[in-house]
């Protein structure tokens, strides 16, 4: 039995593929900043590039352009954790985006699974059936 919830004229697609292919320029951006801010290279990369500045700001062994208390890192850790939070939020609205995505995928192949046991059901309540006038014939030929 051929019907459109059999699977058979439904074709299989990678949903996650098929969602990356989508993405805007600035969805993948997002994606990047965010994987690349999540990680721990750029936390020990950020803890490196702060112990530097300070080293060279307090020993001395070239200009001191930002003396303690470092105003001007100050200043660069601000904006930072003001594009860190745009970052995150966008991430977050991403990865919202994509459980809706996933979630109606789901849905709809659940709505086709149903249908196709459903069929199964059927079929096999007429093969109950068969077998049932089948016993009842072999009974009355004994």
């Amino acid at each position: 039995m051929n019907t459109p919830f059999s699977g058979k004229d439904v074709p299989l697609i990678n949903w996650h593929k098929a969602h990356k292919q989508k993405l805007t320029r600035g969805e993948r951006a997002a994606d990047k900043m965010r994987n690349g801010m999540g990680s721990w290279t750029f936390v020990f990369v950020f803890l490196l590039f702060m112990g530097i500045w300070a080293l060279l700001n307090t020993v001395g062994l070239f200009a001191h352009w930002d003396k303690y208390p470092f105003i001007l890192l100050n200043l660069f850790l601000s904006m930072l954790a003001g594009l860190q939070g745009a970052i995150l939020l966008i991430a977050a609205k991403r990865q919202d985006a994509i459980s809706a995505a996933m979630a109606e995928h789901d849905y709809q192949t659940n709505v086709v699974a149903k249908k196709e046991v459903e069929e199964l059901m059927e079929i096999n309540e007429r093969q109950l059936k068969l077998i049932q006038e089948l016993v009842v014939l072999l009974k009355d030929v004994k």
